[in-house]
Parts: C-alpha cells; structure tokens; sequence
C-alpha cells in the first residue's frame, strides 16, 4: 500500500472523527455567519447561549442537520487532499533532493515549496467536493419551524401558496435539498462560493505551512536530545495542529463568511442586502449593510471548532498511518507457509 493511499485514507478517518465531535459547533457557526441582520439579539448571543436556543426551539436533531452530507464530504475532502498532498510532496521531496545532488539547497523541502504543495492539493479538491458543501450548508442554516401557518408569519395566502408553505415546513433532507439547489441555479448552483472557497485553500495551506515548520522543528530538537530518535507524541501533534490552525483561521475567517452567505438560500423577497449574485456582490453589500464587523460574524465559535476539528484530526491521522504501517510492517515479517 503506497504513502499516499495510507495518508488519503488515515486523513478521512481523522477527519470524520473531528467532525462527529466538533458537529454541533459548526452547525451554530454557520448560523452566525449567514445571520445577515445586525438588528436582531442572536447577533450578539454566545456559543452556548446560541446553541441552547436552537436545542430549545427546534430540537437536538437541528445541531446535527446535514450531517450526513458534511461527514461524506469531509471523508472525500480529507482523503482527496492527503491523498494529493503526499504524492505533490513526494515530488517536491525527489526534486529537492535532486536539487542537493546538483550543490542546491539541504535536500528538504521548504516553506514555498510546501505552500505550492498544499494550494494545489487543496484546490483541485475544491473542485471536487464543493457540490457537497453547497448542500450542507443549506442543511445547516434551515429553520425548523413547526405548527406555523403562513398567517402566522405574516405571509399573504393566496390559492397558490399553501402548497409550497407546507413543503418549506417538512422535515429538510439531502435529495430535497438537491431538489431546490438544481430549481434555482441549475447544475452551476452547486458550484456556488467556489471562488472564495478557492480563496479558502490559502487556509489550510497557511495551516499545513506552519504544522510542517513546527513537526519538523520538533522532530529535529528530539532527535538532538535522544540520540537519534524523532518520534513525536500524540498530545504534541494534537498541540502543533491546534496552533497551526488557530493561525491560518485567523487570517482567512472573513472569507469564510463570504463562503457561507453565497451558499446558503438567498432571500430573493426584495430585500437587496439579503440577496448576493457573486462574490464581489457580497462583499460589497455586507460592508455597505454591516460594516466591516460582519466579516466577523460568529469568529469565537469558529475558532474554537476549527481548532479543535484540526487538533483532533492532525492526532487521529497521526495515529492511523502509525497503525497502519505498523500492521503492514508485522504482515510483512510473518512467515509464509507454503
């Protein structure tokens, strides 16, 4: 079994388990980052007071909406990426060593050859996997709104609107989800936020930049003070990967909002500031709308689940490829008997 394939497969592992714990986070993230009224209360709710509100008013069921979706997406995105990355690195390894035996350079890859790396990884995943998200999301920022009528909500009820008030009102799964994405935008509406998402590969790739730096700074400080050996801790991968992402997160979280916006629906009831027909359009009406604090909106919750996701599946990966090639390694001394 090759690096790659290891790494593709231990990534969507890791990446699946961050996801099931740090889920609910998310969930309420994407909520604060769509809220596109400066007006209301839950613009200044926190984490848990958010979250308890959703429970309260519309179940536990609604901190895991999409969840089906987002897991399939990070198993495809995580091994997609890892998958990609090893084999890019394994070409900028042989090139940097080829580079060495030519009196260029130590033999080791460095920082712009690792962001190169990354950016590419990261972005023929995007391409790949986006259609995923776009549903998530959608998923995601849905309101559960039982035993209202249309009356109710201060809708005007004609001969035409029951129907598609009732449908709005049921229980929001995938295929309708994909239903309504197809309806309003044909096949290019799953394809919706791709441009700051493409943006976004700088994320995990700032991310990826600094965990090489930190893992390879650690490994050859241990390996001056025992002698030889280089092993890292689970706890110190679990640390490296938090700060790495704590950096990158930083840097790249208004361009995360963007993101979430152009992918949620788009009121499209006459309100100019609730409807956005690109990226540019976006961006121009939340600074208009809001003001520069909107890019912001929701930056506590993030950096917490993204921190912690990242910890989690930097350990886990970690973890998965040591067992891995520790199983292939004991096959591979076993006696064969004819």
């Amino acid at each position: 079994m090759s690096d790659a394939l290891i790494n593709g497969l231990a990534g969507a592992g890791g990446g699946i388990i961050a996801q099931l714990i740090t889920y609910p986070l998310q969930t309420v993230n994407t909520r604060q980052q769509t809220e596109r009224d400066p007006k209301k209360d839950t613009r200044s709710q926190g984490t848990l007071e958010r979250m308890c509100q959703v429970v309260k008013e519309e179940g536990w069921e609604r901190l895991y909406g999409g969840l089906m979706p987002s897991v399939v997406g990070t198993a495809a995105s995580q091994g997609v990426y890892y998958y990609l990355y090893q084999i890019f690195r394994n070409k900028a390894e042989a090139a940097a060593l080829q580079q060495k035996k030519m009196g260029v350079g130590d033999g080791s890859v460095g920082m712009l050859s690792s962001l190169v790396v990354a950016v590419l990884s990261g972005s023929v995943t995007v391409l790949l996997t986006n259609p995923i998200w776009v549903v998530a999301t959608r998923m995601q920022t849905h309101r559960k709104e039982l035993n209202r009528t249309p009356a109710d909500q201060g809708l005007l009820v004609s001969t035409e609107q029951p129907i598609l008030s009732a449908v709005e009102h049921l229980p929001y799964g995938t295929s309708q989800v994909i239903q309504d994405i197809y309806s309003e935008a044909g096949i290019l509406g799953f394809w919706k936020g791709v441009l700051p998402t493409l943006i976004m590969v700088s994320n995990p790739s700032i991310q990826f930049m600094l965990y090489e730096a930190m893992l390879v700074k650690l490994r050859k400080r241990r390996a001056w003070s025992k002698k030889g050996s280089n092993g890292v801790t689970a706890l110190e991968i679990f640390l490296i990967g938090a700060l790495a992402k704590l950096g990158a997160t930083v840097v790249t979280y208004p361009i995360l909002v963007v993101k979430a916006r152009l992918q949620a629906r788009q009121d499209k009831t006459g309100d100019k500031r609730h409807h956005y027909k690109g990226t540019w359009d976006a961006i121009i009406k939340m600074i208009r709308y809001e003001g520069f604090n909107g890019f912001y909106n929701g930056m506590g919750t993030k950096i917490v689940q993204s921190v912690l996701a990242a910890a989690v599946l930097f350990m886990m990966k970690e973890e998965l490829v040591r067992g891995v090639r520790f199983l292939l390694a004991n096959d591979a001394v076993k006696p064969k008997h004819p």
